[in-house]
């Protein structure tokens, strides 16, 4: 498994900048909700793969404590609530192959589930000598945009690149209302050789966009033709093949920046590869970059958003219009610490498919 370094993020004493909507690298703890609906019949079973789970929980970095628990009106639902030192440590667990292997024995008896992660800003009890240090709350709520940001990333097989940028950008976009809460506002497709990334931005409820996308015929019918060239076999008929794909798929958003300027800009993504066990460092740091360069009013970059996944990190750009080039170069500033973390050049990514919902 991927660890952090051996210094952890210190605990937040300074006020949250307003212009940070969303980030991982607060240093407060992370409070993580799992609700989980059971087969009928299948509530041993269930526990029975929870406790041998949770064995092996305890075991990770970063983990301080979990409960289980069952409804008092509908014993199919379950609550797991697991509290963890930071949410970096969190996100190294989940995004690894070591999860996807950990909770194999629950999908056998679980027909939903839905995750949900919060940093802990205030609390009550703990004794008057437990001190601010060791609770880690966060000092002040940050102030979202009111969208939420999510990525997919996965290879493609050499020598298929061409055919797989042709079929990626000549779909039709489906539906952007969703519900009478949620709509999708944008989607963004890039690729550098067979890596290919795909950013989505979402008002409302995130779960319930993924799921509307998935149902549209004209999605469908692109993933069933690009099929054939993913390195990662999958088949869309099968419930576990494509939970487990789109599980390995998931490029989480770690930080988001956005500069007081509004003006429309123009949308790079620079994809960054990690020396193994890196990954999240290396996005902590350009997260440190991102959040100085916000105050820099000479900077190109108007809003910022890096997604990271074990050993890949991408940053998601929008420059002033005609700046692009001026953002493509290396950051300025820790060229050290940077170069201590790479596994190989920041490259920029080519833009397949940008598209907003009209009203988005």
């Amino acid at each position: 498994m991927t660890t952090l370094s051996e210094k952890p993020s210190a605990p937040s004493t300074r006020q949250v900048s307003k212009r940070v909507s969303q980030s991982v690298f607060d240093g407060s703890r992370l409070r993580v909700v799992l609700l989980v609906d059971v087969h009928d019949g299948a509530q041993q079973q269930f526990l029975e793969a929870y406790e041998q789970l949770c064995n092996q929980v305890a075991q990770v970095p970063g983990h301080v404590s979990d409960q289980l628990c069952q409804s008092i009106e509908n014993p199919s639902q379950w609550l797991i609530t697991s509290e963890w030192e930071s949410a970096p440590p969190f996100l190294t667990w989940v995004n690894s192959e070591e999860h996807v292997r950990m909770v194999e024995p629950l999908h056998s008896c679980v027909r939903d589930t839905r995750s949900l992660r919060f940093h802990v800003v205030r609390e009550t009890g703990g004794g008057a000598g437990a001190s601010a240090a060791r609770r880690r709350l966060q000092s002040s709520p940050r102030i979202g945009d009111g969208v939420i940001r999510h990525a997919l990333t996965f290879t493609v097989r050499p020598g298929s690149e061409q055919e797989v940028k042709r079929i990626l950008a000549g779909y039709a976009s489906p539906r952007a209302r969703v519900d009478e809460t949620t709509r999708l506002c944008r989607t963004s497709l890039f690729m550098h050789g067979n890596r290919v990334v795909r950013a989505i931005e979402v008002r409302g409820d995130l779960l319930a966009a993924l799921r509307h996308v998935a149902r549209q015929p004209e999605v469908r019918a692109v993933e069933e033709a690009i099929n054939p060239y993913l390195e990662q076999e999958r088949d869309l008929d099968d419930q576990e093949s494509a939970r487990v794909f789109f599980t390995r798929a998931a490029l989480p958003a770690v930080h988001h920046v956005t500069a007081e300027e509004l003006t429309e800009g123009e949308r790079l993504a620079r994809y960054y590869p990690a020396r193994p066990g890196d990954g999240m460092r290396l996005a902590e740091l350009l997260a440190q970059q991102d959040e100085a360069a916000a105050d820099d009013p000479d900077s190109p970059v108007l809003r910022s958003t890096i997604f990271q996944r074990d050993d890949v990190v991408v940053r998601l750009l929008d420059v002033r219009p005609g700046l692009g080039a001026r953002a493509a170069s290396p950051e300025p500033g820790h060229p050290a610490a940077l170069e201590a973390l790479l596994d190989g050049e920041p490259v920029a990514m080519d833009l397949v498919t940008d598209r907003r919902s009209p009203d988005a």
